[in-house]
């Protein structure tokens, strides 16, 4: 039985203007919010929505951290499964099916993207791996190796930290985010424990490492999210020095941007007319702070922005994910509230 949600209607700016005085000369735009998966099944929750994202049909993918991890004993050691979920919905939100089930590297889901040829990946922080995905839901395409023993929490980086470029490959250390250029050419932030993005082939054939941990140009802290506009320029979202690095192709650095607090979640707009979206999120000890979301020119200029931080309909809370296949539509996954959101913004 499908069960359905009211939909709750929210105009933006109601406090936004206060969550940031400083910035209070930013319009601000003005928005529509409701639950963006009306559909789902009453057997089947939604947890932490780390990744969303639309197929060219307009299908709705959700990687979420739903489900409980399991361990099972192999030949010589432990298996690790379980633990995130990948969800297909239609366009309007309703349920239509899970692919991936049981999935050996669904462990702690981190990011979905969907491709130009509407192939499904997912980035697994936990697992380390990146997954590809066909359209009818079979893997095609593996990338990187799931350790042989899983440590929870997470060991801490080495003091004084390691330089971050990891090995040649793909041996992924935290993986948070992947994008492809013109070329079919693909690219993974390795951004967790490592800290460096890691170039391929189409084939999955490794091509060229670039980056190191620190705070200069080419040097991150953190690395969030990742996306290629329509001249193959390279944006990476360094979210622990609160900014948005650019790079070519070859990982030549270019520019850098900030102005829009630590960038969690980053989204650009197919072209021609390109735009992003940057979402200052919250941090998941504190839900209380930021939590809106910039509308920005691909210079780094910013439009304007919307939402802030909170639990209603209208509200954000940690924002990780933002679907922008249109412009004035988005979808918007988040890890505090365990929801996905479809936002329409009023035309500035």
């Amino acid at each position: 039985m499908k069960r359905s949600v009211q939909l709750l209607l929210v105009v933006a700016g109601f406090t936004a203007a206060a969550a940031v005085p400083a910035r209070a000369q930013i319009p601000q735009i003005q928005y529509q919010a409701e639950d963006a998966l009306s559909g789902f099944p009453d057997d089947i929750h939604l947890g932490e929505a780390a990744g969303v994202a639309r197929n060219s049909d307009g299908d709705i993918f959700v990687y979420t951290r739903t489900g409980n991890p399991t361990l099972t004993l192999g030949m010589s050691r432990y298996v690790t499964h379980g633990g995130s979920r990948i969800f297909q919905f239609d366009s309007d939100g309703e349920f239509e099916r899970e692919i991936g089930q049981e999935t050996y590297g669904t462990l702690y889901a981190q990011q979905l993207r969907v491709d130009p040829d509407d192939n499904v990946w997912t980035v697994d922080q936990f697992s380390g791996q990146v997954i590809k995905y066909d359209p009818d839901g079979r893997i095609v395409m593996v990338m990187s190796r799931k350790p042989e023993t899983l440590r929870v929490p997470q060991r801490p980086p080495p003091d004084p930290p390691r330089a971050g470029t990891g090995t040649e490959g793909e041996s992924f250390q935290g993986p948070t985010d992947v994008a492809w250029d013109s070329q079919g050419n693909f690219y993974v932030a390795d951004g967790i424990r490592n800290a460096r993005i890691a170039k391929y082939e189409p084939t999955g054939k490794w091509i060229m490492n670039w980056g190191t941990r620190g705070t200069g140009p080419g040097e991150f802290d953190v690395i969030q999210g990742i996306q290629i506009d329509a001249q193959d320029n390279i944006y990476v979202a360094d979210y622990g020095n609160r900014r948005i690095q650019v790079f070519d192709a070859q990982g030549t650095f270019r520019r850098a941007m900030s102005g829009f607090g630590a960038p969690m979640a980053i989204c650009i707009t197919p072209p021609p007319n390109q735009v992003m979206y940057v979402s200052n999120s919250n941090p998941p000890d504190n839900l209380d702070v930021g939590g809106e979301i910039y509308k920005m020119e691909l210079d780094g200029t910013i439009i304007g922005r919307f939402g802030t931080a909170g639990k209603q309909i209208g509200q954000f809370g940690t924002v990780n994910a933002i679907d922008c296949r249109e412009e004035n539509e988005l979808l918007v996954g988040e890890l505090g509230n365990w929801r996905v959101q479809r936002v329409t913004l009023q035309p500035m």
